[in-house]
């Protein structure tokens, strides 16, 4: 029998991985296996724990991956896969590659880091601490990649195809639309990934890309993201409110920390940085971009143009490339990034990881977090059981290097930054499709915000839907 197993992102909305099975024949493999993304867990102590586990199908089993984005949630355990064994092709579009090729090798080289420091200090359980794969090992993985351009159908047998449709999530960002044939019956599957915000900048301000996923699709079952099926994005201008805190931050002697993801929100807020410095709303305090892919995320986003907003286009052609403005530094080498916390007048200091998993950014909240002049200012999600949500949430320390660090910072978040659409804006898009699948299902969101998404789209659409189950197999007629 065909069918969709649930390998990640299930229950969480962390390391999604969904695989086709095409067989016919429950007793063996008779057909296709096809993983669609291939992410890294993330948060809780018992979703990492899951990186280390082999796939339940053997990697040397899988015949192709197909890669919606480039967050590292979606692409960050392929390495680990192709050291397991895998062989087959990795179809992404070209962008997503170009960034696969920075953060996939970055990812290695930090948990390397990671591993190194404790061995050094014997905090870790296990000795040797590992990485769960190595910078090089990594790089061996980047071969694996195939592009496939927006629109183009790639057929991988005679009963089944895909082709990517664009998310407006990050730069690449597509579903996956998935043609196949069980029974002699021709089916549609539609894997999201990710969906980006479908309203203008006055909603959602800063967007890189372009807005909105494309409307009108077809499909027999939907897998669907549900990321923030619970909440719903400020209508308020946040520019206003982050002019004010920057501003407030810079008065009193302190920086600004802002942990974000390398890939997109770093790029969008420097952005806004610019515009608001050059608008005299903000005082021009030195910029620091403290990320090993800041200037080749930079550059990436530079080439392909084609996938830029109006507003992004207009500031590029008006101030050329963020590495060349002055006032902004980007922190490449260990080195630099040191000579960051011997800045003591104000700045702001934005750095990755997005949910302070890893990376640079622990380093300069360990430094700034017990003084009361700084703001640790939050401009993404933070998945319960990352230090991002214990931060956020105000706790009064927080483990960093083994070591428990006094939240004396002023604490602040803006949500509108969000690039995933919440619920009034899945259901503008719902709304597009020309038929209503036979089921969707609901993936990459804690419980509540799955179970509450599940709920409205039954009453506002009056679909089927259902919230996914980890290792749950369902299957396609």
């Amino acid at each position: 029998m065909a069918y969709i197993q649930f390998l990640g992102a299930a229950g969480t909305v962390t390391g999604s991985k969904h695989l086709i099975n095409t067989s016919e024949n429950s007793f063996g493999k008779d057909g296709l296996q096809i993983l669609v993304d291939c992410g890294l867990f993330q948060g809780q102590k018992e979703w990492r724990e899951r990186n280390w586990r082999d796939t339940p199908v053997p990697a040397k089993e899988i015949d192709a991956v197909i890669l919606t984005h480039a967050h590292l949630d979606h692409c960050g355990w392929i390495p680990r896969l192709v050291k397991e064994g895998f062989r087959g092709p990795i179809y992404a579009t070209p962008p997503t590659i170009d960034l696969c090729g920075i953060i996939l090798p970055d990812s290695g080289h930090l948990q390397e880091e990671d591993a190194a420091y404790y061995n050094k200090t014997k905090k870790s359980k296990h000795t040797p601490a590992l990485p769960l794969y190595t910078s090089q090992e990594a790089l061996r993985s980047l071969q694996c990649f195939k592009p496939a351009n927006v629109g183009e159908t790639v057929a991988l047998s005679s009963a089944l195809s895909f082709r990517f449709v664009n998310a407006a999530h990050i730069l690449g960002s597509c579903m996956a639309e998935i043609s196949l044939t069980v029974g002699g019956q021709p089916r549609r599957l539609l894997f999201t990934g990710d969906i980006g915000r479908v309203r203008d900048d006055r909603v959602a301000p800063g967007k890189v890309v372009h807005s909105g996923p494309t409307e009108g699709e077809t499909a027999d079952i939907v897998v669907m993201e549900s990321t923030y099926g619970n909440r719903l994005h400020p209508k308020e201008d946040p520019l206003p409110e982050l002019a004010a805190l920057i501003t407030a931050t810079a008065k009193r002697g302190g920086s600004v920390v802002v942990p974000a993801f390398a890939i997109e929100r770093t790029q969008k807020f420097i952005f806004i940085l610019k515009h608001l410095m050059e608008s005299g709303q903000i005082p021009r305090i030195p910029v620091f971009g403290d990320s090993p892919m800041a200037i080749k995320a930079v550059e990436i986003f530079l080439k392909h143009d084609e996938e830029y907003s109006d507003d992004t286009r207009s500031m590029i052609k008006r101030y050329g490339s963020p590495i060349d403005w002055p006032g902004f530094t980007f922190a490449s080498t260990a080195e630099e990034s040191k000579k960051i916390n011997a800045v003591l007048t104000p700045s702001i200091i934005i750095s990755s990881s997005g949910m302070v998993t890893g990376g640079r950014i622990l380093h300069h909240l360990a430094q700034r977090l017990p003084d009361p002049k700084n703001l640790v200012l939050f401009i993404g999600f933070q998945a319960p059981g990352t230090r991002g949500f214990t931060i956020k949430s105000k706790a009064p320390e927080v483990k960093i290097f083994g070591e428990l660090v006094p939240i004396r910072a002023q604490i602040a978040a803006l949500e509108q930054f969000s690039d995933h659409a919440d619920p009034p804006e899945l259901l503008q898009w719902l709304r597009t499709f020309r038929n209503r699948p036979e089921m969707t299902y609901l993936v990459h969101g804690e419980p509540d915000a799955s179970s509450q998404l599940r709920d409205l789209m039954k009453k506002e659409l009056g679909w089927n839907v259902d919230v996914a189950k980890y290792l749950e197999k369902v299957e396609v007629r």
